[in-house]
């Protein structure tokens, strides 16, 4: 995915910036290890690097049998290009998004577990989609968190977005409808539709998710358009579960991987990629409108392994 000069700076400053410390710590880790003799105990604990590093322990082994693959054919092989190698491995495992062709109304879904990020990612793509000159109409279908319906009446306020809203604990496939029927009243181009933070156990509650989906159907033949779920990048292997629950009630084009500014050790991204081949398409790495950015693999596993590009 292609930046500017002024945005990739600031990209890979913020998505850089989380992993100073547990990149770096990587990295280090790796080279010292790979400076020793490698026999059966420096595999077992390059194996516990990477586990540690929130691969998962099927990845891990993966990675562990690739290396063990090169040293085997070359013993001697200087540690840069072991780590490159890795650093290929990884980068195999990450989807390429497919082009999206924006309808009228294009209509996105948003999905996810309470504490994920879900409604202030959803607020930052309004912004996103505003500043490229788009009409935006929001739908605070999270009816049950009165929270969230005030928080996306102040962005959509400070953003300049249409907001269909109702009364709290109202049914959220009629505020689905409700924002669609506007949509296409007030000739709005991006639709953008929160949803109650489920739990991915509550199985109820996930079959609730796909009426929304029937119903954005009926309105709009061919809608949701977008499906994203939104993931913690701090919550680990967890994040698996939920993608799982979530793609097997609701098909998901794509993620947004949020809380990189904090304690996410990151190679949960990579794990993800490698059981679901759901592209990750945004990174958010703040608070602010602009703390949202297209998710760009290379940058980020540069990041994950302190490596320059």
């Amino acid at each position: 995915m292609a930046f500017s000069g002024k945005c990739m700076f600031k990209f890979l400053k913020k998505i850089t910036s989380p992993f100073t410390k547990i990149g770096s710590h990587l990295g280090q880790k790796l080279r010292t290890l790979f400076s020793k003799t490698i026999d059966e105990s420096a595999y077992e604990e390059l194996e516990k690097l990477f586990y540690e590093a929130d691969l998962g322990a099927t990845l891990s082994a993966e990675l562990v049998e690739k290396v063990r693959s090169l040293l085997r054919k070359n013993a001697d092989m200087p540690t840069d290009q072991i780590l490159q190698a890795i650093r290929t491995e990884i980068l195999n495992f990450f989807t390429t998004p497919t082009p999206i062709e924006l309808q009228t109304p294009h209509v996105i879904l948003i999905v996810g577990v309470n504490g994920s990020g879900k409604t202030t990612s959803l607020a930052k793509l309004a912004s996103h989609y505003r500043k490229s000159g788009k009409k935006v109409l929001i739908a605070a279908g999270d009816t049950f968190r009165a929270a969230s319906v005030e928080q996306l009446e102040r962005w959509s306020k400070k953003i300049g977005a249409d907001l269909i809203k109702s009364q709290p604990n109202s049914d959220p496939s009629a505020v689905a409808f409700d924002a669609l029927a506007a949509a296409k009243a007030r000739g709005a181009e991006i639709v953008l539709i929160d949803t109650a933070g489920r739990l991915q156990t509550k199985t109820e509650l996930m079959h609730e998710l796909a009426k929304i989906r029937r119903i954005c159907d009926k309105q709009i033949p061919g809608a949701p358009h977008e499906t994203l779920l939104v993931l913690d990048a701090t919550v680990g292997q967890n994040a698996l579960d939920q993608a799982e629950a979530f793609h097997n009630f609701t098909p998901l084009s794509g993620i947004v991987l949020t809380k990189l500014d904090g304690s996410a050790k990151g190679g949960i991204a990579v794990a993800i990629q490698k059981q679901f081949s759901i592209p990750i398409i945004w990174a958010g790495t703040g608070e602010g409108a602009e703390d949202l950015q297209p998710f760009d693999p290379t940058s980020f596993v540069d990041a994950l392994l302190n490596l320059e590009s």
